[in-house]
């Protein structure tokens, strides 16, 4: 008896020996798992340590969960995917569109009339009224709006309209006046003052024309940019973004996003481009800022080249046609050539935004020219990835000068379901074929870095993995020559918001999938978005976001 007694002890100190608890932080249990390193899923379990990823794998059984120390979540079968980046969204815009008189999604002109009509009732007289966020694409008006429009219920509130591009506004009679903007007013480069058959200014001011009045707005104060910050990444965070690639800011922006750091509530990571100017100066003269935590890294320079296509400045080789323009260049050669060498000298990636053939043409040519010049004369990385921001429209020719120029293209799957109301009259039947090719370039050989816009587009993952692979709106519509052929497969889909936008921003050895080593960003999903039928991604609902190991975000 006492022999079985000490044979039965053995057995149990080896069966003890043979569970290894797992040393973790957090495990999340049970979850079908997409690696994002080939399409399929699996069940298993994700344990995290400190920022990363310790143990992905089958699933741990009940007694490693129970000898571990960490805090344990059971997914219960939900979907977790490498967390979502959007490569291209203007987090302070996204804020500001929440804390103002948001005027996204309204459907027609005289119901945007009426929601700024009864803004302007609970404002004193004097007082400015800054909206943003209109869009004409499905109005039944079929037209922008007017100073006419506005003049009738504010003659003595300044009113500034923001288009939900950030291409455009619409002020009434009273700013014009204050700006001194008239008739006589020349347009100011790169951009344009649009003018009624008598030669009067309507109200729209488009691209650079906007500074004719940037000085009478009151000025928003470090106070009221950092809650739209904070209010940025509050809402990215619930819809399961773990990143933002921001096209555009300046140091005081990164100052207010340094600080919102060490407050321990920069909920999501951060790729900065600052501005081109002054702050493009400073970040040549200083080199890049390369967060080693991978929080805020600073390491890019936003361009413009010309403006938007719903508001016709987007520059194109050819007319419009629906209008009698080319649309208009927004940078001056002079300024932007030198910068672009002295960029590349300082291994600072460009990203500059092109929505037109032309736009798109002119900025390829430049880069060429760039790197042409620094050939043999220093070292930089084996390919800068130099960046064109919105890709729009690019014809065949240009489109094969982005593979031999290795250049990344940073595109918005909902551009073509909010513009396919409007390209086809802008650009006709023919043009609308080199329109959002996003099959096209992939074919080619070339990654996408998915982003949203946001807030120019609504800014949700759901809606730009739909819009992707279904190239309709979110009705299930889509315009006569809208070339369903370009869209793209899921699993496209997905590596172009995981690891497309890494490699974009030179993460992809720290993040973009599911492995150990690599950072703990995690997005979980209730629905399979990988399986489940098209519209029904818009339904689903992101229950859980992981950044760098912890919870920022449980619904």
């Amino acid at each position: 008896m006492r022999a079985f007694l000490i044979v039965a002890s053995i057995h149990a100190s080896l069966a003890t020996a043979a569970i290894e608890c797992i040393d973790a932080d957090l495990i999340l249990h049970h979850g079908n798992i997409y690696t994002g390193n080939n399409e399929n899923s699996f069940t298993g379990s994700i344990a995290t340590k400190g920022s990363t990823i310790s143990y992905v794998g089958e699933l741990l059984s009940d007694a490693e969960l129970r000898c571990s120390e960490a805090k344990i979540i059971d997914l219960s079968g939900r979907y977790v995917f490498p967390g979502f980046t959007d490569a291209h969204g203007h987090l302070k815009g996204i804020g500001y569109r929440e804390l103002t008189l948001n005027l996204q999604g309204i459907s027609s002109l005289n119901e945007t009339l009426e929601v700024v009509r009864n803004y302007l009732s609970t404002k004193k007289t004097g007082e400015w009224i800054i909206g943003r966020g209109w869009i004409d694409k499905i109005w039944p008006e079929k037209r922008f709006p007017s100073r006419q429009d506005l003049d009738s219920f504010s003659p003595k509130n300044p009113v500034v309209l923001e288009r939900a591009d950030g291409h455009a506004v619409v002020v009434n009679s009273l700013v014009l006046k204050l700006a001194n903007i008239d008739s006589s007013t020349p347009d100011p480069q790169g951009g344009f003052i649009e003018k009624d058959e008598n030669g009067e200014p309507t109200g729209l001011l488009v691209d650079m024309a906007m500074n004719l009045i940037a000085d009478l707005i009151p000025k928003l104060t470090r106070d009221n940019d950092k809650e739209a910050f904070l209010e940025g990444i509050k809402r990215n965070v619930s819809l399961g973004w773990t990143q933002i690639h921001v096209p555009g800011g300046t140091f005081d922006d990164i100052s207010i996003l340094n600080e919102i750091k060490s407050e321990n509530n920069l909920l999501q990571r951060i790729y900065f481009m600052v501005s081109d100017g002054e702050p493009a100066d400073r970040l040549i003269k200083n080199g890049p800022i390369i967060d080693p935590e991978h929080f805020l890294t600073i390491r890019a320079i936003k361009m413009y080249a010309d403006g938007a296509l719903g508001s016709r400045g987007a520059a194109l080789l050819e007319k419009y046609s629906d209008y009698d323009g080319k649309g208009v260049f927004i940078f001056l050669e002079e300024d932007t050539k030198p910068r672009l060498v002295k960029a590349l000298q300082q291994g600072i990636q460009i990203g500059t935004h092109a929505i037109g053939d032309h736009g798109n043409r002119v900025v390829l040519d430049w880069y060429e020219e760039t790197f042409a010049k620094a050939k043999g004369k220093y070292q930089f990385f084996e390919s800068p990835r130099w960046r064109i921001e919105h890709s729009q429209n690019i014809t065949p020719v240009d489109q094969r000068r982005f593979v031999e120029l290795d250049i990344i293209p940073s595109m918005q799957p909902s551009h073509a379901i909010g513009d396919l109301h409007f390209a086809v009259d802008r650009l006709g039947l023919d043009r609308i074929n080199n329109a959002y090719a996003w099959r096209n370039l992939i074919d080619q050989g070339l990654i996408i870095a998915g982003g949203t816009d946001a807030p120019v587009e609504i800014g949700d993952p759901r809606i730009e993995f739909y819009a992707a692979i279904a190239r309709k709106d979110i009705d299930g519509y889509h315009a006569e020559g809208w070339n369903l052929d370009q869209r793209i497969t899921r699993f496209e889909a997905l590596k172009m918001f995981t690891i497309w936008p890494a490699i974009a921003s030179f993460q992809e050895n720290v993040k973009g999938t599911i492995e150990v080593g690599k950072l703990a960003d995690f997005s979980i999903f209730d629905k399979d978005l990988m399986n489940i039928p098209e519209l029904e991604i818009l339904e689903s609902t992101n229950v859980l976001t992981v950044v760098g190991g912890r919870i920022v975000y449980q619904k």
